[in-house]
């Protein structure tokens, strides 16, 4: 071989394999088409699928080790028409249940010194979660606030929870941007702490960082979470796609021409994104779901098995090929 093809040769195969090593290193490159896809440029930030996996620290490796607390908003006139629905279905799945309302009933349910109405919502927020802070702080590492007609699938939000450290400051949901310079969780689709992120919350308005300045209750709860320095979590999976949802199934799978933002997505944190990649497969839950669609929900979820389905989505087992990736490179 002459000289000069020699050269080319060797200059060649070294900048191949230069280019090889930089796109395998540092984030896996559907990681990067899932950021960039969606404006995303926290590489860094929390992610709930992402997050590689924590074997030697206490957020544990095991989505049995997420202890959540259910706590859920009612009344006393929802008690047979919405919250015997949620009690009789997804309620029971969680680590322990509490039933906030303004009245104690043999439901049972919580009695908090607050007036019923949409205009004492943060009230009684903030006397549920002082309440919890005071007497089940240590019963549970996850504390999830849902309303009488959000349903909740809670193996999936055990399962992200699994990623991380309770005693970190974390807040997740389905994010919402406006108002709040960090966003703030929708209350409707359901929002959860983390065992510091209450601490915190508590801590706010003992010291009076926190205030209740405002009748709208998730605005208000995530000006007090970023007040707190309570960091929030993206909680959309590897591919992009929502796991809390503010709205019935319905509002978001079906797919749709290019078009404005609809209503009820104007206020996403991220571009959302409408038709059957709307949602993940890993969904944790749907607001706006009365009675009988909580049993239908319940039986799709724990029941329904197509015959000879193979499951496809199996984000421990990408993270984990990208991480062994990455150590090799």
């Amino acid at each position: 071989m002459r000289p000069k093809d020699l050269m080319f040769t060797i200059g060649l195969m070294t900048g191949f394999f230069t280019l090889h090593l930089l796109l395998n290193s540092i984030v896996p490159m559907e990681q990067v088409s899932v950021y960039v896809r969606n404006g995303n440029h926290r590489l860094n930030g929390h992610n709930a699928h992402t997050e590689p996996s924590k074997r030697n620290n206490s957020a544990g490796n095991s989505p049995n080790s997420a202890r959540i607390l259910c706590w859920i908003m009612t009344g006393p006139k929802y008690l047979e028409s919405r919250t015997k629905h949620v009690k009789a279905t997804w309620g029971k799945h969680c680590h322990k249940v509490l039933y906030m309302s303004s009245v104690k009933t043999d439901f049972p349910t919580v009695e908090l010194n607050v007036s019923e109405g949409r205009e004492n919502l943060y009230w009684k927020t903030i006397r549920a979660l002082q309440y919890i802070h005071q007497h089940h702080l240590d019963g549970a590492n996850w504390f999830l606030k849902a309303d009488d007609d959000t349903y909740v699938v809670v193996e999936n939000l055990k399962y992200i929870l699994s990623k991380f450290d309770p005693e970190k400051p974390l807040y997740m949901g389905r994010r919402f941007k406006p108002f709040i310079s960090q966003g703030y969780m929708s209350g409707g689709a359901g929002y959860v702490l983390s065992k510091e992120a209450l601490r915190r919350f508590v801590r706010g308005f003992h010291t009076g960082e926190c205030t209740h300045f405002s009748t709208i209750e998730d605005m208000a709860v995530g000006k007090c979470m970023e007040t707190m320095k309570v960091e929030p979590v993206d909680t959309r999976d590897m591919k992009g796609r929502q796991t809390f949802h503010s709205y019935p199934l319905d509002h978001y799978v079906i797919r749709q021409q290019r078009r404005p933002r609809p209503w009820h997505m104007i206020y996403d944190y991220y571009t959302p994104i409408e038709g059957p990649n709307c949602c993940s497969d890993l969904v944790v839950s749907f607001h706006y779901i009365y009675a009988v669609q909580q049993y239908v929900l319940e039986y799709l979820t724990y029941h329904l098995r197509p015959y000879g389905y193979i499951y496809r989505f199996r984000p421990d087992e990408s993270v984990e090929a990208d991480n062994k990736t990455n150590r090799g490179a």
